[in-house]
């Protein structure tokens, strides 16, 4: 494809994008039940679990049970499956993007945090970060060593477990033992300098179902950082990247 044709068509999309008006109420009955009859898909397990009105005229938002969310015309004759965007004066926004944040932060938001293990500023709290960890990934230890530097500068970091090789592993015990130890703070750091630690999996913990909680809102690997706004952030980052990312420079 050559570029001034490329252009073009971006050109025409970013212009569709900046003209959809605002959606997100739920359709119509007649739509919805039209749209869940067409687009069920049985033999894959899937089922519309909701439909919406979306951003562009005529097309709506539907979400499948336990599956995508995808875009789809009144009929459920076609329908597409990816990220919807907007263009206007404040730039290129990825509102499927902005959809998962407000997700992911009121899932994280029901957590209690007598559930995670906390590492809180002594001073001022100025933001916090939700950290998906495992003890048996060398960023994410990296990761711990930077907490009193971020601690320090005023950002509480909250642990949530995150056993990449699964519920039963290694990797899920060792977690356990820090969630159900008397001191959860200590013991994982201990983990966390590959110290040995007694195995203590209380029938309590939380370890299972936060590892359910990040594999849905789309934890691939750890660390997985999550920002109050709900932002997800991937992988390691220094105290001082964090504090940028953070925008508290």
């Amino acid at each position: 494809m050559n570029t001034r044709l490329m252009q073009g068509i971006l050109a025409a999309f970013f212009t569709l994008c900046a003209a959809v008006a605002m959606g997100g109420e739920p359709a119509d009955k007649a739509t919805t039940e039209k749209l869940q009859k067409a687009l069920a898909m049985p033999a894959m397990g899937l089922t519309v679990e909701s439909v919406r009105t979306s951003e562009i005229p005529g097309m709506y938002e539907v979400q499948f049970n336990n599956g995508p969310l995808v875009y789809s015309t009144a009929s459920g004759d076609y329908f597409i499956v990816g990220d919807l965007y907007s263009a206007g004066p404040d730039g290129i926004v990825n509102l499927g993007e902005q959809r998962r944040d407000g997700e992911r932060m009121a899932l994280i938001g029901a957590i209690k945090p007598k559930d995670m293990i906390i590492f809180s500023p002594k001073g001022e709290t100025r933001a916090h970060i939700t950290v998906f960890t495992d003890v048996t990934c060398f960023y994410c230890q990296k990761l711990h060593k930077e907490v009193p530097e971020l601690n320090k500068r005023g950002v509480e970091v909250r642990y949530l477990a995150y056993p990449r090789a699964g519920v039963g592993s290694d990797g899920y015990r060792q977690l356990a033992s820090a969630w159900c130890a008397d001191n959860p703070q200590e013991t994982l750091t201990r983990l966390k300098n590959r110290e040995s630690v007694p195995e203590n999996v209380c029938a309590d913990n939380p370890v299972a179902d936060q590892y359910r909680l990040g594999q849905e809102i789309g934890v691939r690997g750890t660390p997985a950082m999550v920002t109050a706004e709900g932002q997800m952030i991937p992988g390691y980052q220094s105290a001082d990247d964090l504090m940028v990312t953070l925008g508290l420079n």
